[in-house]
């Protein structure tokens, strides 16, 4: 692996280091008896160096390993170096940029995360306007408020969310089906990215027009950033996909092939509340738009593993809007993305 040293050497910011200190600290509370594993790549180096320097203050034993240096990208498989060093760790952080295929070598990185019970901190395609904004979150105060929706959510059985851009939505909730808190405190029960700030399940079932004038995940976000001047319509029917429509004939064409993949790459796998009100913009990031108070969707893995769901896919894609209005039952608990409870 790299030498910690030349990891240390790198000059870090300060302005990174309110947020690195956020992570360590207070979402992942590292302890100086613990091990942690530590996977970025070239293009986030300056961000693991803030965390490694709060790793350093804490005196926990750790390891850092830069992608690069043990596969070419996009990666087919993540290395089997990393996966057993991450296996001896009681915390990691995946600090590094996506490319497109490589999904399925995070997934490998979080079946060991979850076998092992690992409080892993999510960290992809984080950048340095993402620590100075949503990484500089009270992540003790959203999760809070996290915790109250979440003991709401799971007492609702549909949800119902409009928005003026033409979102008119309804998930419909099973008690089979777990409601599960992501707000950044990271427990061994759920990984979760950072920053965090959500409360999330996967829908028994959902019907309605889901206007995405926010942003899609996985690589597509990085391409074509916020899409609110060319918005995505996804009209849904029995909880998948039933007609798309989009003024970008390319964004078109990228998200039904992606939403093509597998049996059930065009299912509704997650549907999810933001719960971060540090975000108050879409900056064109999903690993922040998606925390931004309001409802995104995913389509495809619905988190099988935590949320109890039947199903699986090979593939996530999510889908974030705007201002929205939501209704839990019949009370409604945000207008025009400012939460009422």
């Amino acid at each position: 692996m790299r030498d910690r040293r030349s990891i240390s050497s790198i000059a870090v910011d300060p302005e990174l280091v309110p947020g690195a200190r956020n992570a360590i600290f207070d979402c992942l509370r590292l302890q100086p008896d613990e091990r942690i594993t530590i996977i970025t790549d070239e293009a986030t180096l300056e961000i693991a160096a803030a965390l490694q320097e709060q790793v350093e203050e804490v005196g926990a034993e750790h390891a850092v390993f830069v992608l690069e240096e043990y596969a070419e990208r996009p990666l087919q498989n993540m290395p089997r170096l990393i996966l057993d060093d991450l296996a001896t760790s009681q915390v990691s952080i995946f600090c590094a940029q996506t490319q497109r295929g490589e999904l399925g070598s995070r997934m490998q990185m979080s079946d060991v995360v979850n076998k092992n019970h690992i409080r892993h901190g999510h960290m992809v395609n984080i950048s340095r306007e993402i620590m100075l904004e949503g990484m500089r979150a009270d992540f003790h105060a959203i999760d809070a408020h996290s915790q109250v929706l979440v003991e709401m959510a799971r007492r609702t059985k549909r949800v119902t969310c409009k928005t003026a851009a033409g979102t008119d939505y309804s998930a419909e909730l099973s008690s089979n089906l777990r409601w599960l808190k992501t707000s950044g405190i990271i427990t061994p029960e759920k990984w979760g990215n950072l920053p965090g700030g959500e409360i999330f399940t996967s829908p028994f079932d959902s019907d309605g027009l889901f206007v995405v004038d926010g942003v899609v995940g996985d690589y597509l976000c990085q391409k074509y950033g916020d899409i609110q001047k060319t918005p995505l319509t996804i009209e849904i029917k029995d909880n998948r996909i039933h007609k798309l429509a989009c003024a970008n004939q390319e964004l078109l064409e990228e998200f039904a092939a992606y939403t093509s993949t597998d049996e059930n790459s065009d299912r509704v796998g997650e549907f999810a509340v933001g719960t971060n009100t540090a975000c108050t913009r879409i900056i064109g990031n999903i690993l922040q738009d998606e925390k931004i108070p309001g409802i995104h969707i995913a389509f495809g893995h619905p988190y099988a593993e935590h949320t109890g769901q039947t199903w699986l896919s090979k593939t996530h894609i999510d889908c974030v809007g705007r201002d929205f209005d939501i209704w839990f039952d019949d009370e409604q608990v945000m207008a025009k993305g400012k939460f009422l409870v």
